[in-house]
């Protein structure tokens, strides 16, 4: 099985969108974020936003590889699993991540009940996703060369012809170049650089 090397993601915070239920208001955004820092941030922005509201639910998921995915969800007082794991059911339908969606309740004196409450965080995170602009990236691997500078030429060729990103690089007597490669196309750029016999090959950790 090969492993999937793209992801959806959002280009920038949704607009801000407003869903009504039996008076009270449901206010939806949502968020790219890299960090539990950058979730913590907007978390922090909304409040001060809407310091009178009464919840400020949410849920996020980060990380690129399927097989790393962290996901947090926060009912903040409301009944349990009626608003963090609904927002989460639309990071997950969409399939998105890299992203945090909070909905802010202003609460109308009217009680919604754990049905209403779920269909109501649920369509509000379905808003806001629906207001963000998707991207699909791909996945990429870190992988770094180690050589003599007399193979510069050789080892800058391959990179040209196989059109491939230096994120950073080190040229003295002993060189180092650290190239951003797709998953699916590792093997094809290790390969292409085994006729050079000096250069050491490392894929570095995430």
């Amino acid at each position: 099985m090969i492993e999937k090397d793209t992801y959806k993601t959002l280009t920038k915070p949704s607009t801000e969108i407003l869903f009504k239920e039996k008076n009270s208001k449901f206010f939806g955004y949502a968020f790219p974020v890299k960090t539990e820092d950058d979730v913590k941030t907007h978390l922090e922005d909304l409040k001060k936003q809407h310091h009178s509201a009464r919840h400020w639910c949410y849920a996020y998921q980060l990380g690129v590889k399927e097989n790393q995915h962290q996901f947090r969800v926060n009912d903040d007082g409301e009944p349990n699993n009626s608003a963090g794991m609904p927002i989460y059911g639309q990071i997950q339908s969409f399939e998105v991540t890299n992203v945090l969606i909070v909905v802010v309740r202003y609460f109308g004196g009217v009680k919604l009940g754990v049905g209403g409450l779920i269909t109501a965080y649920k369509t509000a995170a379905q808003m806001a996703l629906e207001h963000s602009k998707i991207v699909t990236k791909t996945i990429n691997q870190e992988i770094e060369l180690k050589f003599e500078y007399k193979d510069m030429n050789k080892v800058m060729r391959v990179i040209k012809e196989k059109n491939l990103k230096i994120v950073r690089q080190s040229l003295e007597l002993t060189c180092t170049i650290v190239l951003s490669v797709r998953l699916k196309k590792i093997k094809t750029v290790l390969t292409a650089f085994e006729p050079i016999f000096d250069v050491q090959l490392k894929i570095l950790d995430d």
